[in-house]
């Protein structure tokens, strides 16, 4: 599954992983604090958010040496 969405996410420009960016640190943000207060019912979604993440930094590195 995570290969899919790869290939979805590897489709997007830079101002749209941009913004994909800001709104999973966001996401995190609030899974940290849902955490936090113990009202998080699945701990391991922060994983995939930041792997998620992750590719995003990393797509948008790469296309901005490929420019």
């Amino acid at each position: 599954m995570a290969h899919k969405q790869f290939k979805e996410i590897k489709e997007l420009t830079v101002e749209e992983l941009n913004s994909k960016v800001r709104v999973l640190e966001k996401e995190i943000f609030e899974s940290r604090i849902q955490l936090a207060t113990g009202q998080l019912a699945n701990p391991a979604g922060i994983w995939l958010k930041r792997k998620n993440l992750a590719r995003c930094k990393m797509l948008i590195g790469e296309k901005a040496k490929a420019q």
